[in-house]
């Protein structure tokens, strides 16, 4: 008997943006797995054409471990075929009106035959140039908006956010829209279009710059602005407008909002431990695995918000069959473990610690690579201390030597220069992350989790996202480390 989320997917025809990506991936293997008698399936890439778009869509999604367990499922002759029959891969950019695509006869059809739309498309660096985040996270998600309020058959339209919209509140942290104009500073009100028109005139000012020149320039202004009205980085700063916009002009069409928290390896399905690409935690983990993290900021006790990538999809997949056709609906849903089975980074650090002691990785002269506990920092100020002594105050020397021997140790001074100035730019924009003290409630999440469990043909955990029933030191020790090291690291 399916259950009530396998019987929502079936006939329906979804516009999932973003589908190269991580978490768009991890979705759309589970609705082929699961539900093959879906209608169609619209995949937006960044292509010039349909066929850059199916090249893209064949390499980069289908081709991948991920979909090892529907290839072996059906055969490659059978996926091959579900594919032609149930996917479309169409060119576009989120970050241009009518969502870049440029056939008008697929554009007339799209409206016509689709009734969910869901929107994972972003850009995810802390700190991206202002423009582009504007384009893709704000501008982006209100033009996913506009596409979706031409469907006429809409029911629904999923937008992936992040929970660190919050900013750097401590606390408990709701579950709620933002207010159009909101900022988390207190200074005076936020107006978008005036942050829009600002980008404009900074890109003016920079056009006889270099590249280079323009490119640092507009991150370092993206992050300026998102400070000045409360938000640690860009990112997290132009998601929050993408949201303001999108609830401010949704009028009747149900409007889901998603903020997973730290993303990490699928826990079950299809199979535990696929990743692809460093996220937060994982750049630790494997500076640390490979021998290189003798100190690091962070508080022992703070809490470290992880979710498996699974559960976020499959919390998206309830909400959207909880929410499908409820017309005027705006509903936020924190995904994530810290208020419900929380973890600290002392336990991360500890467990991590454990696992490459036991297991080390293999360095390149073909050696294990033996880790020590290292030193954690709780704050800024004794990071910075720590790194004056052990680290510039050396390279002040070196400098020296270079000034009086420029020919003897150039290049090792430029290159552990480069290196430090790295570092602390890393450091800084991951502070507000590895001090967290907020919590997130989720009150909305758990009434969902309870809807879910009160049909009994639900009891067959296809769609699993409590954090209760993660054991953190199995997890870490036996799903996601051993993931890390196959799936990124290919050792």
């Amino acid at each position: 008997m399916e259950s009530n989320c396998v019987q929502f997917l079936g006939n329906k025809t979804i516009l999932i943006t973003g589908a190269p990506g991580f978490l768009a991936k991890v979705l759309i293997e589970k609705i082929l797995r699961l539900q093959p008698n879906v209608k169609k399936m619209y995949l937006l890439l960044r292509a010039g054409d349909t066929k850059s778009a199916m090249q893209r869509l064949r390499s980069e999604v289908l081709e991948i471990d991920l979909f090892r367990v529907l290839r072996n499922d059906l055969g490659e002759e059978k996926l091959n075929a579900l594919v032609r029959d149930k996917i479309v891969p169409v060119p576009g950019d989120i970050s241009i009106d009518n969502l870049g695509v440029k056939d008008s006869d697929l554009i007339q059809r799209m409206w016509s035959e689709i009734d969910t739309i869901i929107n994972i498309a972003a850009t995810t660096n802390f700190d991206e140039r202002y423009d582009i985040g504007l384009g893709i996270n704000t501008f982006g998600a209100l033009n996913v908006l506009n596409f979706a309020k031409k469907c006429v058959k809409g029911q629904l339209l999923l937008h992936v956010s992040t929970a660190y919209v919050s900013g750097e509140k401590p606390g408990l942290l709701p579950e709620k829209p933002f207010k159009m104009g909101e900022t988390l500073s207190g200074n005076g009100k936020l107006d978008i279009n005036i942050e829009h028109d600002l980008m404009k005139q900074k890109l003016k000012e920079l056009q006889d710059c270099s590249e280079e020149e323009i490119s640092q320039t507009m991150k370092d202004f993206g992050m300026a602005r998102a400070r000045l009205h409360g938000w640690p980085n860009t990112y997290v700063f132009t998601k929050a407008m993408g949201e303001m916009l999108m609830g401010y002009y949704k009028e009747t069409l149900p409007l889901v909002i998603i903020r997973p928290t730290m993303i990490t390896s699928t826990i079950a399905e299809p199979f535990p431990g696929w990743i692809e690409g460093l996220k937060t935690l994982d750049s630790v983990i494997v500076a640390y695995g490979k021998g290189r993290l003798k100190c690091f900021l962070a508080d022992s006790n703070s809490v470290f918000d992880l979710i498996p990538a699974d559960m976020v999809v499959n919390a998206m997949v309830a909400a959207a069959t909880a929410h499908s056709g409820d017309t005027g609906v705006q509903a936020i849903y924190h995904v994530g473990s810290s208020c419900k089975n929380p973890v600290t980074f002392g336990q991360l650090h500890d467990l991590t610690a454990r696992y490459f002691s036991k297991s080390p990785l293999i360095g390149r002269n073909g050696s294990p690579i033996i880790v020590t506990k290292g030193t954690i920092l709780s704050t800024m100020g004794q990071f910075s201390l720590y790194m004056t002594i052990r680290y510039k105050l050396p390279l002040q020397i070196l400098r020296l030597i270079n000034i009086f021997y420029p020919w003897s140790h150039g290049d090792n001074y430029n290159d552990l220069s480069r290196k430090i100035k790295l570092a602390m730019r890393l450091v800084e924009l991951y502070q507000p992350y590895l001090l967290f003290k907020g919590i997130f409630d989720d009150l909305n999440t758990e009434r969902l989790r309870m809807k879910r469990m009160e049909n009994i043909k639900e009891f067959d955990g296809s769609f699993e996202f409590n954090p209760k029933s993660i054991d953190w030191d199995e997890y870490i020790t036996n799903t996601h480390i051993p993931g890390l090291i196959t799936y990124v690291l290919k050792q």
